[in-house]
């Protein structure tokens, strides 16, 4: 049996309003940031606007259910990131070099072979006809 309680999928409508009030604190950061620069304001003061809105927006949209669930998915997120084995440093260069020889060989094969096809086409089967 699963240990997890099961979470209702809809929204309710405090946490539509908590999203519609973090779109216009969002809104709202954008037209500041549009209106400081139309008087000539400094841009690392329209910089902040904009940011501090972002931040407020995302607080307010994080205590919402969707922002739960993207909190809580971005939590086993990084726990699995931590199961992930990274390849080292050597390994890295070794495969990066092995793709290269590849990449190189393939490209040489497939421009032998459209010569080829060039010389047989272009340089034969076309003179025949003339």
């Amino acid at each position: 049996m699963n240990t997890k309680a099961e979470q209702s999928k809809g929204t309710s409508s405090a946490d539509i309003g908590k999203l519609v009030l973090a779109v216009l604190v969002l809104a709202a950061g954008i037209v500041g940031y549009t209106y400081l620069g139309n008087i000539g304001a400094a841009s690392p003061l329209r910089l902040v606007t904009i940011l501090v809105a972002v931040v407020i927006a995302l607080a307010i949209a994080a205590f919402t259910a969707p922002g739960r669930r993207a909190r809580h998915f971005l939590a086993e997120s990084q726990f699995e990131m931590r199961k992930v084995v990274w390849p080292t440093r050597d390994e890295t260069i070794k495969t990066t070099g092995v793709i290269i020889v590849v990449v190189i060989v393939l490209s040489l094969l497939l421009g032998a072979i459209d010569f080829l096809l060039k010389w047989v086409v272009l340089d034969h089967l076309l003179k025949l006809g003339s």
